[in-house]
């Protein structure tokens, strides 16, 4: 309620014709407060759901496949759709699409909380990725256009800390509301919605005249969600029962979507995917790395907890506190190694934080039957959170600073898309590849030995990250974030963790 303290001096709506807003005055924090509870329910809903998985599962008779949709089928519209959100956003107006997104994503949850059976949960699911990708981009930028220069880096940094908390906690918040009911982690977001759309009546409007200039990349935003569409059916299924002709043609279309995409996109004036970004060697190997490692670390935490529950018995609860050392650890450690970043480079960081994070992830095929926190989760969860601390500030640093400060907004974005992306076609994959398949994630004799498997490759991806950053990477490349404008340990953190549980970032 601190954010709140002083809006009763003024409640008049805001004219957009007026200065800049102050982050200490009323109207400053009422602003803070509208994008922070937004991002941060958004942000909650990436992760909260997986801890209720096994109960949802049994509920609704989802096999593994099931599973997978009901994960993917939040993260495949959102990682389709979050760029063309934003630029929605900057053109018909930021404070606009954004309350949009945040009553989209408010009746989706309320239809996912009275789903009947999985298919209907699915297709909620889908739903609310269409309201989170309106929502999350016009977080950020309504702070960057409504307050004053000044005050931006502290507004960035209350964001990324709040909504990282709230997406992080989500596996606690998940485990205390599936002891009441699966359908609570949907019915959660509700208040808080209707609070966004009360307090966002006071926060200023702001557009991008220039973004009229243009036509919306329409056509490439339906060739990213053919794609991600196409190769997520063709991943999930295929594997459930070998591949039939709908698979293969799935998997085909996909990948034609894909080469359409590049040669449409390249080249061409404001499209939406800038291809011409990653003819820079930093940004391309930067955006590589984010696929490897939030692919790896998105099957980890959809996996983890349902090992947990149904392998090693555990409540939703206790299995919804097992990830909390890794925000202990990522509060304390990832500024700093930012500044790390700044002054070496992300080379040697990027390096050896995700062969670290593999570490980490072979380390969990200690959980099984009677696994015990302090014994066989906690070292694990600690190494990789020390791992991760090391990879977020660098890698979006290495991704923001290897593009012309213009283009700073446009490489942000196509990182934050990667990094779902990434965790999107590593879940769709990697559980079916290790034999996960049917009723396994809910029979413990074949959860177990598929659960190390999956943690395997999971880690030989991440690692593979960072070998390849290590070869490909230049040496001594640092990063002035100052001279970008952001706030000086905030810029390295303004990309990508919103696909595992941290919206600024990870998200899951």
């Amino acid at each position: 309620m601190a954010y709140l303290r002083g809006v009763a001096d003024d409640l008049a709506p805001i004219d957009p014709a007026n200065d800049l807003l102050e982050l200490d005055s009323g109207r400053g924090r009422t602003l803070l407060a509208t994008v922070v509870l937004g991002s941060a329910v958004a942000s909650l809903t990436a992760t909260v759901v997986n801890v209720a998985l096994p109960t949802l599962a049994r509920d609704l008779d989802a096999g593994s496949a099931g599973q997978k949709w009901i994960i993917n089928g939040y993260t495949l519209t959102l990682a389709a759709l979050i760029l063309i959100g934003g630029s929605l956003g900057d053109r018909f107006g930021r404070i606009k699409i954004y309350r949009i997104g945040v009553a989209w994503f408010a009746v989706a949850s309320l239809l996912c909380a009275v789903a009947w059976d999985v298919n209907s949960l699915i297709a909620c699911r889908l739903l609310q990725g269409v309201g989170g990708a309106l929502l999350t981009p016009g977080s950020l930028a309504i702070i960057e256009s409504s307050l004053r220069k000044e005050d931006r880096g502290r507004g960035v940094g209350a964001w990324s800390g709040i909504t990282g908390v709230a997406g992080a906690i989500g596996p606690l918040v998940g485990g205390l509301l599936v002891e009441i009911s699966w359908r609570w982690v949907f019915v959660v977001n509700l208040p808080v919605a209707v609070a966004v759309l009360v307090l966002s009546r006071w926060v200023p409007e702001s557009i991008d005249p220039s973004a009229r200039e243009s036509r919306l990349d329409w056509i490439g935003a339906v060739l990213v969600a053919v794609a991600l569409g196409g190769l997520s059916y063709a991943l999930i299924e295929g594997p459930e029962g070998g591949l039939s002709a709908l698979e293969i043609a799935c998997a085909a279309i996909g990948i034609g979507s894909i080469a359409a995409l590049w040669f449409r996109e390249r080249g061409r004036d404001h499209a939406m995917v800038p291809m011409e970004l990653f003819a820079d060697r930093t940004f391309a190997v930067a955006n590589g790395l984010t696929f490897a490692i939030y692919g790896g670390m998105g099957v980890m935490f959809f996996l983890l907890t349902v090992q947990l529950q149904v392998t090693a018995g555990w409540s939703p609860l206790e299995s919804g506190t097992a990830l909390l050392p890794v925000t202990v650890i990522m509060l304390l450690l990832s500024a700093h190694f930012g500044d790390v970043a700044t002054r070496i480079g992300p080379r040697l960081p990027l390096t050896i934080g995700p062969l670290v994070v593999a570490v980490g992830m072979v380390m969990t095929t200690r959980i099984g039957p009677g696994a015990t926190f302090v014994g066989d989760v906690l070292p694990a969860v600690t190494v990789f959170g020390l791992g991760l601390s090391a990879i977020v500030a660098p890698v979006t640093s290495a991704a923001l600073g290897a593009v012309p400060d213009e283009r700073a907004g446009a490489a942000s974005g196509v990182n934050n898309a990667v990094a779902r992306t990434g965790g999107l076609l590593a879940v769709a994959a990697i559980p079916g590849f290790v034999g996960l398949t049917g009723d396994a994630l809910s029979n413990p004799e074949v959860l177990g030995p598929g659960f190390d498997r999956a943690m395997w490759l999971s880690a030989a991806l991440v690692a593979a990250g960072g070998v390849a950053a290590f070869a490909l990477l230049p040496r001594g490349t640092t990063v002035d974030c100052a001279a970008q404008g952001h706030h000086r340990n905030l810029c390295p953190v303004d990309g990508s963790l919103s696909a595992v549980g941290m919206d600024a970032r990870i998200d899951a």
